[in-house]
């Protein structure tokens, strides 16, 4: 907060880094778009150079605690004004503590990047079968294709095997956090 009431270019980097993900998901994950996420966590960090600039701001919680609050009635007052929420921003406190919401994005943070760790893990073929399959959402039979197999079967049943080994490396993984 120092860094950032002396225009320390360092400092804002730093917060960018740390919480411009966590607002992305906040606001993707309630019917806005990546464009929508900059523009709110520019104006989240607009709200926090001017409190670190008063003098007089005592933050009472996380940092991160404090983005992700203003990051989200900024957004809900957004989604106010574009009539997409019919709720009273008043009393959305009452409705779901941030607390609560933020152990939870912090934890499913946290199971990300232990899938992350897994994939990176898990060596290929298995990796480039399963992102085709999940993420660049390829049929059977063009993995098959692709990847050499005789058909789409073996395709499968190798993506199987695959996926119980990406299991497993999850789990170890995750066991150890």
């Amino acid at each position: 907060m120092k860094g950032l009431a002396k225009s320390d270019k360092k400092a804002a980097e730093t917060i960018y880094k740390d919480n411009f993900n966590m607002v992305q998901a906040l606001i993707i994950n309630n019917n806005g778009s990546a464009d929508d996420a900059r523009d709110i966590f520019q104006e989240t960090m607009i709200v926090l150079y001017e409190k670190a600039k008063s003098g007089s701001f005592e933050l009472n919680c996380q940092l991160k605690t404090y983005i992700y609050s203003v990051s989200r009635r900024l957004w809900l007052k957004r989604l106010h004004q574009l009539h997409k929420y019919s709720g009273r921003i008043e009393n959305m406190a009452e409705t779901v503590p941030v607390e609560e919401e933020m152990e939870n994005h912090e934890q499913r943070n946290n199971q990300f990047q232990a899938m992350e760790k897994s994939m990176l893990n898990l060596g290929e073929p298995c990796k480039s079968l399963l992102e085709a399959y999940y993420l660049q959402k390829r049929s059977m039979t063009e993995i098959a294709g692709s990847f050499g197999y005789t058909n789409a079967d073996n395709a499968k049943n190798q993506k199987y095997k695959c996926l119980m080994r990406l299991k497993k490396l999850f789990f170890a993984q995750h066991k150890n956090q």
